[in-house]
């Protein structure tokens, strides 16, 4: 399964300068497994910021895009600079693309799934729910809704995923509804990291800011309680400590 998920591409670039004009050329290696007919090998060769001339593995052979460029891939073509650059796709790429596969990119991180509602900013407007998913490696994901069971197709916007500073990415899916009595919302998670889909299931007993203020409030009785407590028991021991003196 993880395969499927997997596109990417390798970029090397040297660089030539000389009295102010700048040659470069750069190597793209793009693939989606370390099989050698799903690689291709890109070589452009650039003359100050411009593209002159390009080898891709699928043509087999240099093209010109420019005057320049132009005799400089039928040079190309016409020598040992061919056959290299047709090696390339295996002695370059497949290599370094399995030592990548190897340490990298068969690795994966299970996401974290956080589902929360939001406030709508009208009173006319159907409730909203929030399906944040945190923390997951490689980037393909897919997330979906269920309403009892069933998926959902309508009322739905989602984000594009998100990369973190940290390498893993996130990604937020917004469901507009109308509540009703008994139904059972679910969001459903797909990742390469998972041998089965991810449900987290909405619970409605109580908002999440009815949660907030509830907490606070008991946190704050509790306090109370305590300090009047405290107060209760200093009050009973300065009162032992008293010598009653009998009035005339």
């Amino acid at each position: 399964m993880a395969s499927s998920f997997l596109s990417f591409s390798f970029l090397f670039i040297t660089v030539y300068t000389a009295d102010g004009f700048m040659t470069y050329w750069l190597d793209l290696c793009d693939f989606n497994s370390t099989e050698l007919k799903d690689i291709r090998y890109i070589r452009s060769v650039y003359y100050n910021k411009l593209e002159i001339a390009r080898f891709d593995s699928s043509v087999k052979k240099y093209v010109g895009y420019t005057e320049y460029g132009v005799m400089a891939a039928d040079y190309w073509n016409s020598g040992p600079e061919l056959t290299q650059m047709k090696a390339s796709r295996e002695t370059y790429c497949q290599h370094n693309i399995g030592i990548w596969y190897n340490n990298v990119l068969t690795k994966s991180v299970k996401p974290y799934v956080r589902l929360h509602s939001e406030i709508p900013s009208a009173g006319n407007h159907p409730s909203m729910l929030v399906c944040s998913v945190y923390s997951f490696y490689p980037k393909h994901i897919i997330v979906k809704w269920l309403r009892d069971g069933q998926e959902v197709t309508s009322d739905i916007t989602s984000t594009e995923e998100m990369a973190d500073a940290d390498w893993y990415y996130q990604i937020h899916s917004h469901l507009e509804y109308t509540p009703r009595s008994g139904e059972k919302i679910s969001c459903k998670v797909e990742h390469a990291s998972l041998s089965e889909p991810l449900y987290t299931d909405w619970d409605p007993s109580l908002p999440e800011s009815e949660t907030n203020k509830i907490a606070i409030g008991a946190s704050g009785l509790i306090l109370g309680l305590i300090l009047s407590l405290a107060g209760f028991i200093y009050y009973k021991r300065k009162s032992r400590g008293r010598i009653l003196v009998p009035s005339n």
